[in-house]
């Protein structure tokens, strides 16, 4: 049973072709800078993998591209759209409506549109995606997954701020959480790789790419996430600042002249690893930077592993300890650099880094010394998986589609 896995962006269409029944990636691209110049669209797995530059104007064009891609050509998987079951959307945020995925209805998406204020450039993108699969399979069922909905569950005393009750009351001021789907996923598949059940374990999820968030999931429950009302807060992040002194802000526009959208960018776009060392926000490049002795990429490399640290060790406070700690993403699979440094100086709390397993890359798993107390788990975030899952269980509870064969468990 095939869903088609949709992320867009606001100049791009990220998307997957996921045999649930299987869980094979049967396809998979990205069409980049949709509605500007030199857009191009990418597709295909590993070594077969295209590129094509062509006009793409809107999301509607570039979806059109994607289907053609799909079902035409030498590379063609399916025979014809018919074959697509079902469509999961990747929605950012769905702030305190959604508290699980849902079926797209045209109040959802009204919800959706509404909720992008606190979202402007994820969830207007996430609309775009959801009208042109609407333009161009009318009859196909979809499905919205939100980054937001696992952090639902989280207790008031950890995603109210101490700020004046009356704001929350307005305008929703809380925390929220981000990266939910993986975070979810990581959960799940840790509890499998310790061979115990979830609702017994007390984890620490880490997702470290040019985003970055780390959860406490205590008995299959988050109890905190480092990203609160948006994205920007917790981490430093590849140019985003993470957690701040808030009077840094009118600090600036003061002193700078700045408007609160000047303040925005830079603290989203041009602060992070990019504006500490003024490199890249590319990890990789900064970590280049700091070997040949680039004093700022170094600065920005020790702050990152600097930061989180704390964090892992605010949430071993917050659960009395851990059962593992979970490392994903482009950074958390693959940094050995990092990794050694994000858990030196653990030995005391029986924490121990494998410094040969800590070299392996590419697949799961557990790079903790045999000596360590508190295993760490490398595990590939699979956030499409999730979405396709989540897709097919609303559709068939839904009654739309018919189930051909068991659905594979990330368990």
């Amino acid at each position: 049973m095939n869903i088609l896995v949709i992320n867009a962006g606001s100049s791009s269409l990220k998307y997957q072709l996921v045999d649930v029944n299987t869980n094979k990636v049967r396809a998979r691209g990205l069409c980049e800078r949709v509605g500007g110049k030199d857009s191009f669209h990418k597709h295909g797995i590993d070594d077969n993998e295209v590129v094509h530059e062509q006009p793409l104007v809107d999301h509607v064009a570039a979806m059109r591209v994607v289907l053609e891609c799909l079902t035409e050509g030498s590379d063609a998987v399916l025979s014809s759209l018919s074959e697509i079951s079902a469509i999961g959307h990747r929605i950012v945020h769905g702030g305190e409506y959604f508290k699980k995925s849902e079926m797209i209805t045209d109040e959802v998406i009204a919800k959706i549109d509404e909720l992008a204020e606190l979202a402007p450039l994820h969830n207007k993108a996430a609309l775009s995606g959801i009208y042109a699969c609407r333009e161009l399979m009318p009859d196909t069922p979809m499905v919205a997954v939100f980054d937001t909905a696992f952090f639902q569950s989280l207790p008031p005393k950890a995603y109210m701020y101490p700020i004046p009750y009356e704001y929350y009351e307005k305008y929703g001021i809380r925390k929220y959480g981000f990266h939910g789907t993986s975070h979810r996923y990581l959960s799940e598949r840790a509890a499998a790789i310790l061979d115990e059940p979830l609702t017994d374990l007390r984890l620490i999820t880490c997702h470290l790419g040019n985003g970055c968030s780390i959860s406490a999931i205590d008995h299959g429950e988050p109890i905190d996430t480092s990203m609160g009302f948006t994205p920007l807060d917790g981490l430093m992040m590849g140019t985003r600042s993470g957690s701040i002194d808030p009077a840094i802000v009118p600090f600036l526009m003061e002193h700078e002249g700045l408007t609160t959208e000047d303040v925005n960018d830079i603290l989203n776009k041009r602060s992070g690893l990019l504006g500490v060392s003024g490199v890249s926000n590319d990890l990789r490049s900064v970590r280049d930077a700091s070997n040949a002795g680039n004093e700022r990429a170094i600065l920005a490399y020790e702050m990152y592993s600097s930061i989180v640290k704390k964090y892992i060790g605010q949430y071993l406070a917050l659960m009395a300890g851990t059962d593992a700690i979970v490392l994903s993403a482009g950074v958390g699979e693959n940094c050995q650099k990092m990794r050694r440094m994000i858990f030196s100086g653990w030995q005391p709390m029986g924490i121990i880094l494998d410094q040969e397993k800590n070299k392996q890359r590419g697949f799961e798993r557990i790079i903790s010394h045999e000596k360590s107390r508190v295993p760490i788990i490398v595990i590939p975030t699979d956030e499409e998986y999730m979405i396709a899952r989540d897709t097919y269980d609303i559709i068939k509870a839904n009654s739309q589609i018919v189930p051909v064969g068991p659905v594979r468990s990330v368990l």
